[in-house]
């Protein structure tokens, strides 16, 4: 397998994947600053069952090999750029979100925390008479904890960081509309029917059919993260997206959809190929899809 594909888009656009250790690769592969957004969700060192990474370091040795690619996406990001870090716990570990904070914040300031909700839960007898809530509703998937300790976790954070917490965002380009239609007049910056969505971000992951259907990758992301992402930072200021831990693909194919130029590193062959496979498959839907 070779150590790094280019693929192109229809117009011209080009996503690159590298097979290899990701701060080796960004040190050979990228310039100082040449980087956009960075949208990436690192190994947790919570035990999971990577292929050809050890997740199990002591926790110190962990902080500081954070601490190393850390330097080096602050290296290559741009000056405007946002660096968006997808990071969950398991509830025998739950400072580990905060603990990669505190390494972050060595070389980045925190200009948002995004809340990833993967399922929750509204019930009809909580929000009274409200349109378009009919009944109770219960949506999203996550894996049950059986524990009389610990409530399930049906959500991850997403850290928004930048260099100094000044970058301008396109807020609108994620937005929702207005539930009461008379906000639209009534405040004085709505002028349309769209308004910020907040830091609290639905995306269930994509269901399986069938129990026999294993995941590609342990804890992966969906599209929508990635792709929500750098169309809050803005798609039309982007010139390079990187995810340094590519896993599957997401990101990639994320690029692939808003038509922006993309780098990814990874170090496990299995999950390099995968993501070669999805892209592929991805590029060609496009072209039968024009």
């Amino acid at each position: 397998m070779s150590t790094t594909h280019v693929f192109e888009t229809q117009t011209g656009t080009k996503l690159i994947l590298h097979l290899g250790d990701c701060i080796a690769g960004m040190r050979e592969h990228l310039e100082g600053g040449s980087v956009t957004i960075v949208v990436t969700s690192p190994p947790y060192n919570l035990g999971i069952d990577y292929r050809g990474y050890d997740d199990t370091l002591s926790r110190e040795e962990y902080l500081a090999w954070t601490d190393e690619w850390a330097t080096e996406i602050k290296r290559v990001l741009a000056d405007d750029g946002s660096f968006f870090l997808n990071v969950g716990s398991k509830p025998t570990d739950l400072l580990v979100p905060f603990q990669i904070l505190e390494v972050m914040r060595r070389h980045f300031a925190l200009q948002n925390v995004i809340h990833w909700v993967k399922s929750i839960a509204i019930l009809k007898s909580e929000v009274g008479n409200y349109p378009g809530i009919i009944s109770d509703v219960v949506v999203g998937h996550y894996k049950p904890i059986n524990s009389p300790r610990y409530l399930n976790d049906c959500h991850e954070y997403i850290f928004h960081f930048t260099k100094w917490g000044d970058v301008p965002l396109d807020r609108l380009a994620i937005g929702v509309p207005y539930q009461d239609k008379s906000n639209v007049t009534r405040w004085s910056n709505a002028v349309t029917d769209r308004h910020c969505r907040g830091n609290t971000w639905f995306m269930p992951y994509e269901t399986i059919q069938s129990r026999d259907k294993e995941r590609p990758h342990p804890a992966t992301f969906p599209i929508e993260l990635p792709t929500r992402c750098i169309r809050l930072h803005g798609v039309d200021k982007v010139r390079l997206v990187v995810d340094p831990f590519l896993g599957i693909g997401s990101t990639a194919i994320a690029c692939a959809r808003l038509g922006v130029s993309f780098v990814g590193f990874e170090i496990a062959k299995d999950y390099f190929g995968e993501s070669c496979t999805r892209l592929t498959a991805e590029l060609s839907q496009r072209k039968l899809d024009l």
